[in-house]
């Protein structure tokens, strides 16, 4: 099947540009209708190439998702992800840093949860945390997290020219979206579990967040690994899009089947 490249076109962060979230509308639809019968033979695409990913064992495939707190990123990993085969991918969730952790650099951690090749890995939050977090907060000196965009720079173009993909996806949500999450996570027990404190504590800080993710997004997209802001009011328009983003990218490997260990006309079986 085709996929339309125009999610590439209306979300993509041209590198080098600045832009104010304020002017992405986390609402937007770019004119798209839901279609679940089309999203589910996308989806049926992922599965075809997450398996020749698997099998060619040649490249690899990063997905870095960021987003603030209900900004959809475990339903996107959920949803997205539901047909593929978990043998051939990993997620990992990074937390507040060990103190193991704290005695190396912020990549270290970063570096060895790399998906190997053949894989599809899946960040659920990532480095940018010590782009966004600590800035917010003032955990570090700003000398220190202002460094460390250009060794993100670095270290995605080692990446990347060692046969990983990094695709990067902003969930962009609004303020007043967030809201509305919280209080449909406080009306069902079954996801109160979800909740902690420091998620509502966070949104006082809504706008230092804004402020941090749009110089990330003007530093650290590049022409190796560009952002994507995906507007994320409407999950059903998140799904979509990401999906169709991810098998973008799988298509561009050009994968192909290694050919077989064995002489197959050889084999006898009896």
């Amino acid at each position: 099947m085709v996929i339309s490249m125009d999610v590439a076109k209306h979300c993509i962060v041209k590198p080098g540009s600045k832009l104010r979230l304020k002017h992405r509308d986390p609402a937007d639809t770019f004119g798209k209708k839901r279609d679940d019968k089309r999203h589910q033979k996308i989806l049926g695409r992922l599965r075809e190439m997450q398996h020749l990913l698997y099998a060619d064992k040649r490249y690899s495939l990063l997905i870095i998702l960021q987003a603030l707190d209900a900004g959809g990123k475990d339903g996107t990993i959920r949803h997205v992800m539901s047909g593929v085969n978990p043998q051939g991918c990993e997620v990992v969730s990074f937390k507040a840093p060990s103190s193991e952790e704290l005695a190396h650099d912020f990549l270290w951690r970063i570096h060895k949860s790399v998906p190997s090749r053949g894989n599809i890995g899946i960040f659920n939050r990532s480095h940018y945390e010590d782009v966004l977090v600590v800035r917010v907060h003032d955990l570090v000196p700003k000398e220190v997290w202002h460094r460390r965009y250009r060794q993100i720079n670095d270290f995605e173009r080692m990446l990347t020219d060692n046969g990983i993909t990094i695709l990067k996806l902003f969930l962009h949500i609004s303020k007043e979206e967030q809201k509305r999450r919280f209080e449909a996570r406080m009306r069902d027990s079954s996801r109160n579990w979800k909740l902690s404190l420091p998620d509502f504590e966070e949104r006082q800080h809504w706008d230092n967040y804004t402020e941090a993710y749009e110089e990330v997004l003007h530093r650290c997209s590049t022409e190796w690994a560009p952002w994507f802001v995906i507007p994320s009011d409407r999950k059903w328009l998140r799904d979509q899009m990401v999906a169709e983003l991810v098998v973008q990218a799988l298509d561009r490997m050009r994968l192909k089947y290694p050919p077989p260990s064995v002489d197959i006309s050889k084999v006898v079986l009896e």
